[in-house]
Parts: structure tokens; C-alpha cells; sequence
């Protein structure tokens, strides 16, 4: 089975918010205070959403904080989990070393 892709936030922020409610990055910038360097960064897959940025997303597009970070803490334990597969697939259960001893 392939495995789908990763889904960075800015993704989500572009084709979910910015595209549908024909809002710009600049105007985005504009309305919750956030540099523009920053949205870019985020549009770009460059940048990690921060609670700052979560809050004022949120305030903005009607959502909660919470929905922003998960997706940028959704993100990046995937990220970590595809990276160092073999490396936690040789961590074991601390259950099966009582067993072992």
C-alpha cells in the first residue's frame, strides 16, 4: 500500500482558507499582525505554525488554536516517524525486557 503523502499546515492554510475565501497573503499578514515574511515561510513549507500564530489564525478564520497546532504537531510526528523509522523500530516495550529477564 502507498503511503500518502505528509500534509505540511501551509497546505491546508492555502487550499482550505486562502484560495476559497479569496484572501492573500499580504491581507492575511495585514489583518492578525503576523510578519508576511512569516506566512510565506508557512505557505512555503518553511516555517512551523507557533501558538502566536495558532491564536491569530484562529481569531481570523473562526477556528480554535487547537486546530492549528494539531495540525502542525500531526505534521511533524509523522515527519520524525518516517526520518528515524529504524531507529524507534529498535526500541522495545519496557513489558518485553521483564519477560526476556
Amino acid at each position: 500500500m502507498k503511503r500518502l503523502p505528509n500534509i505540511h499546515p501551509g497546505q491546508i492554510l492555502q487550499e482550505e482558507f486562502l484560495t476559497p475565501l479569496k484572501i492573500t497573503a499580504y491581507r492575511l499578514a495585514k489583518e492578525t499582525g503576523i510578519p508576511q515574511t512569516r506566512i510565506s515561510q508557512i505557505l512555503l513549507y518553511k516555517r512551523s505554525i507557533s501558538a502566536d500564530t495558532a491564536i491569530r489564525f484562529s481569531k481570523f478564520f473562526g477556528t480554535t488554536p487547537q486546530f492549528w497546532l494539531g495540525l502542525q504537531n500531526d505534521y511533524d510526528l509523522e515527519e520524525e516517524m518516517i526520518k528515524k523509522q529504524k531507529e524507534f523500530n529498535g526500541i522495545h516495550n519496557y513489558k518485553d525486557l521483564a519477560i526476556a529477564s
